[in-house]
């Protein structure tokens, strides 16, 4: 069997083209041509021998094989990536408080900051997972030194927009969308216990398309929220 060694730019290109659903979204994240993206395709193709890629309706999908590709594709870039930060910053050490609204402390506490963490041994990390109004709080008091939260109606000092998010209604498992608009009756809420950004959105938008609503559910926690969600208690913003 002959020995290939990929080419980790050919293979970001398709691992961020697929994440996007575009591979002219991956072209401009990645400051690059599309012909440039295509032409990469094509040399990944090449040094695979298989085809990764076919045409569906106006977009690209995935073949069997190209399945198989994007998942090594995946967990070969980590590892670079994560040998390129260990390598840079041999010798970091130091301390960093960090805040985390609870819906990114569900995946950035085990998987990102676990890398970084043992990427980096000599830095201390303290982390937090609070409530928006708790982590701005803290970061006006100093007692943080960076919190990733959702954009509320009160800016902290170097405040930076990092993304946007597109927000989806969620409902239980089998739960038919006219269902849901019936507004012979108010629509059940489910939501955060206040001041909270979503169940904010949530309230405005309902009121503004006229349909009726009532709290059927208030938690403290997330866990609480897609449980109450879960047993049909009503619908929530996400």
């Amino acid at each position: 069997m002959r020995r290939v060694n990929f080419d980790l730019d050919a293979m970001r290109s398709f691992a961020v083209g697929m994440e996007l659903g575009s591979f002219a979204k991956a072209a401009d994240r990645l400051g690059r041509s599309t012909s440039a993206v295509s032409s990469q395709l094509k040399k990944l193709e090449e040094q695979a021998g298989v085809v990764l890629l076919r045409k569906s309706g106006r977009g690209m999908a995935l073949t069997d094989a190209g399945e198989v590709m994007l998942g090594y594709a995946r967990r070969i870039l980590e590892l670079n990536d994560e040998a390129t930060m260990a390598v840079g910053a041999t010798g970091l050490d130091g301390s960093v408080r960090l805040g985390l609204q609870e819906d990114f402390g569900e995946h950035l506490l085990p998987d990102v900051l676990g890398r970084f963490a043992r990427s980096h041994s000599g830095v201390r990390i303290e982390a937090k997972v609070a409530r928006n109004a708790e982590l701005v709080s803290d970061m006006i008091g100093g007692r943080l030194d960076l919190a990733l939260t959702w954009q509320g109606t009160q800016d902290t000092p170097y405040m930076e927009a990092l993304g946007h998010y597109q927000l989806e209604w969620i409902g239980p498992a089998g739960a038919g969308a006219e269902s849901l608009r019936n507004r012979s009756v108010p629509l059940p809420l489910v939501a955060f216990d206040a001041p909270c950004v979503m169940r904010t959105i949530a309230t405005e938008a309902l009121d503004r398309a006229g349909i009726p609503w009532r709290l059927t559910f208030t938690s403290h926690s997330l866990a609480g929220v897609w449980a109450a969600v879960a047993a049909g208690l009503g619908v929530t913003v996400r």
